[in-house]
């Protein structure tokens, strides 16, 4: 991806990324939130929360994706708030889709909260 497509990606887009693993040295490419602008992109670097299978552990934060045709996403899946990624935007695959109206603002204020 060349510089000036890097900030063709907006918050709250489904994107497919290797997304990296905290507790070992790995990524798996898998969908990812977008949950930064495009102005830190022009840091050279985007923030991503993990879009998880709905069918694992939950955790508190979690955030259910109740339309998936318009996030790109073939099954039932959560965006995990408390697992962000840094990422430079060129590893960024693809847009798949985007968050509904409703589980971006709720994953927008779990953010915040963590953030308070």
């Amino acid at each position: 991806m060349e510089a000036s497509d890097r900030a063709t990606f907006d918050a709250f887009d489904v994107v497919v990324v290797p997304f990296p693993y905290v507790d070992r040295l790995a990524e798996k490419r898998r969908p990812a939130l977008v949950i930064s602008n495009r102005k830190l992109a022009g840091h050279g670097v985007m923030w991503l929360a993990m879009i998880t299978s709905a069918d694992n552990a939950p955790w508190p934060s979690d955030v259910a994706i109740t339309d998936l045709i318009r996030a790109g996403l073939p099954a039932p899946s959560v965006v995990r708030p408390a697992k962000i990624a840094c990422i430079d935007p060129s590893c960024i695959d693809r847009r798949v889709g985007r968050l509904d109206r409703a589980a971006a603002r709720n994953v927008g204020e779990i953010i915040r909260r963590f953030l308070g």
